[in-house]
């Protein structure tokens, strides 16, 4: 199996590659930094990618957002996201599309090998691989508000369309295609219950005060 690594915590990524390679992997190519994960992903279309959520250089969603972008090129592409703790939303958003050769561990998980290798297995097969802990809060997720069911994308989406801007330029400034801005906007219209009858610009406006009223 050949594996894309992307992990800014050297001790814990040349772990991983020892660890796989013990095991009859390959490892394709290791990534540290966020921009480096869909060009080595483009260059390699490894059989899996075990991604940390959060990597340099703005330590917030790059490992997320780079797994995203590769499933909209590779859509058969098996993720494993790792995480240092259950953060729902971006649990929500990769499942998002579809729970096919998904996975989202804590890193705590890493350190039991067999359940480990065998998760990655279990996704790289196209199967998922949930973390206890991640099922526990998904399941808890407060369901009396609608806009607690978007996820952080769609929130993104929404809060430019408040802004007056339109797809195109939503698109720019989330840097993904037109085509993932018009799915996420039905999501969010979907998720906030606005009748399919009605015009695409009257939606828009019902969501934008829907984003404001919250």
């Amino acid at each position: 199996m050949r594996v894309v690594i992307a992990e800014d915590n050297a001790l814990l990524r040349e772990g991983l590659v020892l660890l796989l390679t013990s095991s009859g992997h390959e490892v394709a190519g290791v990534a540290a930094t966020g921009p480096e994960i869909l060009p080595l992903l483009l260059e390699h279309r490894p059989d899996v990618a075990v991604l940390d959520v959060r990597l340099p250089p703005g330590f917030r969603d790059e490992g997320l957002r780079a797994a995203l972008a590769a499933r909209e090129q590779l859509p058969d592409l098996p993720v494993l996201v790792l995480s240092q703790y259950v953060e729902e939303t971006y649990a929500a958003e990769l499942l998002g599309g579809g729970a096919r050769g998904v996975g989202y561990l804590l890193k705590d998980r890493v350190g039991r090998v067999d359940e480990f290798l065998d998760a990655l297995e279990r996704v790289a097969s196209g199967g998922t691989a949930l973390d206890p802990e991640v099922v526990t809060e998904l399941m808890a997720r407060r369901r009396d508000d609608p806009l607690d069911s978007l996820t952080p994308r769609e929130r993104e989406a929404l809060a430019l369309m408040a802004q007056g801007h339109d797809n195109g330029t939503i698109a720019r400034s989330m840097v993904i295609t037109e085509r993932a801005v018009h799915k996420h906007i039905g999501n969010v219209f979907l998720k906030l219950g606005l009748p399919p009858t009605d015009s695409g610009g009257h939606r828009r406006v019902l969501a934008v005060l829907a984003y404001l009223n919250a």
